[in-house]
């Protein structure tokens, strides 16, 4: 429930800051994707201001992850090997633990544990 509330007590004013820079951002402009001709480019588009910076924002955050992803790939081929060598670890001593189960004679409820003797000390 907690959780509900501060996502919404964070994407309510986000929302309102996007939807007002939207309004306020309407006029077009012309993006030119042709660095040698800047009258006559190759391919030009001609778009609202806010559709060219949500979607270089939306460019960003897709490069972001793509880094951050690239950069955390040592860290999860370490967890990969770690978490087999736990596996291995966990499938030798159930193994251990059959055989030692197996060779040992189970001790008998019946019998109880001899009582425990302290020496006298040693004068």
């Amino acid at each position: 429930m907690l959780r509900k509330i501060v996502t919404a007590l964070i994407l309510v004013p986000l929302v309102v800051i996007i939807v007002a820079f939207a309004v306020a951002n309407r006029q077009t402009v012309t993006v030119s994707f042709d660095p040698f001709s800047a009258t006559n480019p190759a391919y030009a588009a001609t778009l609202p201001l806010f559709v060219v910076v949500f979607v270089l924002l939306i460019f960003g955050v897709i490069v972001g992850g793509i880094a951050a992803w690239l950069g955390q790939r040592r860290y999860r081929r370490a967890a990969r090997r770690l978490d087999a060598e736990a596996r291995q670890l966990h499938e030798e001593m159930d193994a251990m633990r059959q055989r030692f189960a197996a060779s040992e004679p189970a001790p008998r409820a019946s019998e109880p544990n001899p009582p425990l003797v302290i020496p006298p000390p040693i004068p």
